[in-house]
């Protein structure tokens, strides 16, 4: 059997595209926002996004972030910490909204994303997953937030839609009520719901299939082939 060390790598079998059924059910988003603030533009962007897209169909769940400890050890089973997990598990796809402070994500945010592994055990609450990111400013518009949370996002194998949504002196863009002014920038928020929906029924049946990789299907061989000579010399 040939292998990289002789110079000659293993032959490449094509994955085949799977025959799967069509999910049927109304897509699944979470909602993510990183401010704590009683009135959080954030969080009032990312309701706005929120409206359309359970105009679109969609089926919407928050995680408010209030009671959620620091990343630490021993932790683990901390109830705001199962609840986020578990929130990403049942996703298809996430919404981030976030404000910009010292021209960053804020750590509200960044803690929330820490509290989410790549994998717990054989479950992985984010890969495959579709992403929209936003965010918001007090002053004029930026885009290191959403710079940052795309990097976070292909970071933690996730598919970023390619629009986003950033809304600069977000204190002038919402009324009273919370809701949104209608606007330019109102209608990017539109267009980022928009195609994450669309981005989510192409590709939530075949998650799985889009974020497997030659060199995990490699390694896992070698585990294979390894725990059977360690059987054999068992014998």
């Amino acid at each position: 059997m040939s292998s990289w060390h002789d110079g000659n790598p293993p032959p490449l079998a094509t994955p085949a595209f799977p025959d799967v059924p069509r999910s049927t059910h109304a897509p699944r988003f979470l909602f993510l926002y990183g401010s704590l603030r009683e009135r959080s533009f954030s969080r009032l962007l990312a309701e706005e996004g929120a409206r359309v897209l359970e105009g679109l169909g969609a089926e919407v769940r928050w995680f408010h972030s209030h009671d959620l400890p620091m990343k630490g050890p021993g932790m683990d089973e901390h109830p705001k910490v199962i609840e986020l997990r578990a929130l990403s598990e049942w996703s298809e796809g996430h919404v981030w909204s976030c404000p910009e402070l010292h021209g960053a994500i804020t750590g509200v945010f960044k803690n929330q994303l820490d509290w989410i592994p790549l994998a717990i055990g054989a479950l992985r609450p984010t890969q495959g997953r579709t992403l929209a990111i936003m965010q918001v400013s007090g002053g004029s518009q930026s885009y290191n937030v959403v710079n940052t949370l795309r990097l976070l996002g292909r970071w933690m194998r996730m598919l970023t839609i390619p629009n986003q949504s950033s809304v600069p002196k977000a204190y002038q863009e919402f009324d009273e009520a919370g809701r949104m002014k209608d606007s330019e920038l109102r209608d990017r928020v539109v267009d980022v719901m928009e195609e994450l929906w669309k981005f989510t029924l192409l590709t939530r049946d075949h998650r799985d299939f889009l974020v497997d990789r030659y060199s995990e299907r490699r390694e896992a061989e070698g585990e294979a082939a390894r725990g059977v000579a360690r059987s054999s010399r068992a014998m």
